[in-house]
This record gives structure tokens, C-alpha cells and sequence, in this order.
């Protein structure tokens, strides 16, 4: 009987492991271009809302976690800020198929202005980094209020940061919030300016938010629950 019991209590703590590893993720912030300053302030401020819900994280800036024993232990993967080409040919492997193993991506601002050459990336983030103007506060219309990282938020948002206009857009991507460029300057997009989306993509998982700019975005409650229903979401959590 003693045996049997000891058996159980091994089964569960395997059981309570396996059920971690689904619940860490991974914040990547290597940047090969322009660097934002708000990488440190961005990289504290979701490691502590990730830790209040209980998701375990893990920072690097180095790429050479990008291979398939360092990734199976993160539920997904979270792009703050990274820019330009910041994987080579192992390592970008190893992403897709951690990705196409059903694993969930997350990409914050800039994390669209990254691997520009390598179009699976673009279809994965949804959209490159084109251009902005000056940061600004601007109005933002939630268009998808049921989605958990937007459910929190009124249907007009207004927010103070740096609007990227994007182009490649990819087509099927479930917009979650759009700008309205009628309420701030230097906007090129026109009508149809997604700034917050999602979708599935190549087996996976993919959420991105344009937001996140200024130290003092990552301060703003809203979005901090919006950065917290993005990994949620990613991590295949309801």
C-alpha cells in the first residue's frame, strides 16, 4: 500500500512539472537594429504581471537558446522589441518547428520590424514595420472585445505611443484593435490600420500588439492586461 502511494505521489509531481512547462515562456529582446530604450522597463514589467498569474518566465537576449532542447520547455515564445536579423540558419530551424509543434508566439512593437528577409517570420508576426511619427496619444477602436487580451477594454482606447504604420499585412489575421488616423498626425495607412491582432499559423499560435514604445506604456494598466491575455492566448490558455 506504501508502495502504491508512493507511486501516486510520483505520478502527480510529473503530472504538476508537465503542466509548468506549458506555463513558461520565453521573452526574447536581442535587437540587431534600433534599440528601444524601454527594453528593460518592458522585460521587467511582463516578468512581474506574467508572475502574479502564476506563468514562470525566462530573459535572454541570447539566440543560441533558439534550438530544440532550450525551446521544448517554454509553452511560447515572446518577441519584446527585438529588431533586425537576429537568428541564423540553426536557429531559425529550430523556431519553426518549435511553432509547428503547436506552440504559441507573442510579438510587442517592434518585434515587426525583425527579420525583414525571411517571409515565414513575416507570415508568423503578421506585418512588417513601415514607418511612424512622432510618439502621440491616438485613439484605437477594439474591434474584437471578446478575445482575452482585448476583453478588458472599452470599444475607444486612447493611448500615448509610437504608431507603426505596417505594410505585407497578412491576409486572415483576426484584428483585434484598429487606429483611427482621423486622431493623431502622420498616419499612412488610411481606414484600415490594425495595430493588435491574432491567428493561428503554421500549426501555432501568433499574437502581436504595436504598442509598447515608451517606458511609460508599460506602466498603463490596460495594457498590461492586453500584454497578459497575448501570452494567454499563446499558451493555448482559455
Amino acid at each position: 500500500m506504501k508502495y502504491i502511494s508512493s507511486i501516486l505521489t510520483a505520478l502527480v509531481m510529473l503530472s504538476s512539472l508537465s503542466t509548468n512547462a506549458q506555463d513558461k515562456v520565453l521573452i526574447f529582446s536581442k535587437t540587431a537594429a534600433f534599440r528601444h530604450e524601454s527594453i528593460p522597463k518592458g522585460v521587467a514589467t511582463v516578468r512581474e504581471i506574467l508572475k502574479t498569474a502564476q506563468i514562470k518566465s525566462v530573459h535572454t537576449e541570447d539566440a543560441a537558446y533558439f534550438n530544440t532542447d532550450s525551446l521544448q520547455q517554454f509553452g511560447a515564445i515572446i518577441f519584446l522589441s527585438t529588431t533586425g536579423d537576429i537568428l541564423d540558419k540553426d536557429q531559425k530551424a529550430a523556431f519553426q518547428a518549435y511553432i509547428r509543434s503547436g506552440k504559441g508566439f507573442v510579438g510587442i512593437h517592434a518585434a515587426s520590424d525583425t527579420e525583414h528577409n525571411w517571409p515565414w517570420y513575416g507570415g508568423l508576426v503578421g506585418g512588417y514595420f513601415s514607418s511612424h511619427p512622432a510618439v502621440q496619444e491616438g485613439k484605437i477602436d477594439v474591434v474584437d472585445s471578446e478575445h482575452v487580451s482585448t476583453s478588458h477594454l472599452s470599444k475607444i482606447w486612447w493611448h500615448k505611443d509610437e504608431w507603426y504604420d505596417y505594410k505585407d499585412v497578412q491576409p486572415g489575421l483576426n484584428i483585434l484593435m484598429k487606429l483611427d488616423e482621423e486622431s493623431y498626425q502622420g498616419g499612412k495607412m488610411g481606414k484600415f490600420h490594425p495595430v493588435a491582432w491574432f491567428h493561428s499559423y503554421d500549426g501555432g499560435r501568433a499574437f502581436y500588439t504595436g504598442l509598447g514604445h515608451t517606458n511609460e506604456s508599460f506602466d498603463v494598466l490596460n495594457f498590461q492586461k492586453h500584454i497578459l491575455g497575448g501570452v494567454k492566448y499563446a499558451l493555448g490558455q482559455k
